[in-house]
């Protein structure tokens, strides 16, 4: 036997006891879709999977993800997802190598990205906000549960799909219908909207027309690497909501 247990080994401990200590932060993933969602979840470095990394999630059902209290990774929705094939991705949208349980694999962009930083510690702030800055899929929602003001990431004004530019569009495999809208980063690889090398820095990243676009679509998100104010929320929670395709506002908040 190996002396040295995995990293698999030593995360897996770890959460069993966070659990049975009561511990464990819980995530609602929601899909509100009329179409099968794939939800997926990558941990930063030195984090642990989650969940396996994804699932399938029918329309109109819920799914409990537990993760450690000071957990940080990401949440985004995969769609058109098909693993019986090796043919082309498993997904249409945010593939992860064509598998259905990521593993700790990032998804393929464009996609709709939630970015979560957890504290254990009340006094210290819990981080969670939801990206396009490499390109959208889904609208998603996040909030505490239950649900405040002032904690809460709302949808979508319009879907950014149906107004994407033929520049960032993404195709389905049919080539009929625009399934994702890339980031002008992914479509051009241009430092000026990657915000890199001379432009790496909030005195000369500005938006652009593009961003300008993602932003009007979906105000509560950030748009781009130096979007001011920065679209993050600190609410401390044991337990948040993630919604795929919400509704406009959402249900019904507390103030």
């Amino acid at each position: 036997m190996d002396p040295f247990p995995t990293c698999a080994l030593l995360c897996s401990i770890f959460i069993l006891g966070d659990l049975v200590n009561g511990q464990m932060v819980i995530f609602h993933l929601n899909n509100k879709c009329p179409f099968p969602v794939w939800p997926a979840a990558a941990p930063n470095a030195g984090h642990p999977v989650i969940a396996d990394g994804g699932f399938l999630l029918p329309p109109n059902q819920t799914k409990r993800v537990h993760a450690p209290p000071t957990w940080n990774g990401r949440f985004w929705g995969r769609t058109g997802c098909d693993f019986t094939t090796t043919s082309k991705p498993g997904c249409q949208t945010g593939d992860c190598q064509g598998l259905l349980s990521c593993n700790g694999t990032i998804g393929t962009p464009p996609a709709t990205l939630v970015e979560v930083a957890l504290q254990e510690d009340q006094s210290k702030p819990s981080f969670y906000d939801v990206s396009v800055v490499d390109g959208y899929n889904l609208p998603i929602a996040v909030s505490t549960k239950p649900a405040y003001r002032k904690c809460w990431i709302g949808g979508c004004t319009k879907s950014i799909n149906s107004v994407c530019p033929e520049e960032l569009q993404v195709l389905d495999h049919n080539g009929a219908a625009v399934v994702a809208c890339k980031s002008a980063c992914l479509a051009f690889d241009l430092d000026v909207f990657c915000c890199r090398n001379s432009y790496g820095k909030p005195e000369t990243c500005k938006p652009s027309v593009y961003s300008a676009m993602f932003k009007d679509a979906c105000p509560s998100y950030f748009s781009y690497a130096y979007d001011t104010p920065p679209p993050l929320v600190n609410c401390y929670s044991r337990e948040y909501a993630i919604t795929f395709c919400p509704s406009r506002w959402g249900s019904l908040l507390s103030q």
